[in-house]
């Protein structure tokens, strides 16, 4: 029996840094288990270009990579979601369509790079940090056997690595 695949949604305001990089961080190292998508309550248009910069260096396919709506992933034929990771302050605090399926939902903020002033290379550092903090949370996220988990263990579960300080 193959092995259950998960629709993953992570969401950032304006969906062009972080959650652009959780998106490719969880196609990548979720091998297929783990179906990604990134969205933004108000959508920047596109994506910054040292996210694409840094997901190219790091070996990530980004083809595709785009700045979209959250409402994409409500409207009837969006994949029905499993699991929701907001990665910055204000997708968290704002009120969030309702998503089919009841997918289970976590705070994992992440300073925002792209809100960095410098230079490029302030810029690039920034952009590291915030992906090497995202990969470690999804590392330990994929780590768990989320078919034995119930609902509220797991619940916390994410919570509490969505609380680890990188």
């Amino acid at each position: 029996m193959s092995e259950k695949q998960y629709n993953v949604l992570v969401l950032c305001t304006g969906n062009s840094a972080r959650s652009i990089l959780g998106e490719a961080l969880f196609n990548s190292l979720g091998k297929g288990r783990f179906i990604a998508h990134s969205a933004g309550s108000h959508p920047a248009g596109r994506v910054n270009p040292f996210a694409l910069e840094l997901l190219q260096q790091q070996g990530h396919n980004i083809a595709g990579l785009h700045s979209k709506s959250w409402d994409e992933f409500a409207a009837p034929g969006a994949p029905e979601l499993d699991f929701i990771f907001t990665v910055c302050d204000n997708a968290a605090g704002e009120v969030c369509p309702v998503w089919p399926g009841k997918p289970a939902t976590a705070h994992w903020g992440i300073p925002d790079p792209a809100a960095v002033e410098g230079s490029d290379e302030a810029k690039r550092a920034a952009f590291k940090t915030a992906y090497s903090q995202l990969a470690r949370r999804i590392q330990l996220f994929m780590s768990l056997p989320i078919k034995s988990l119930d609902k509220l263990t797991l619940k916390q579960k994410l919570g509490g690595i969505g609380r680890i300080q990188d």
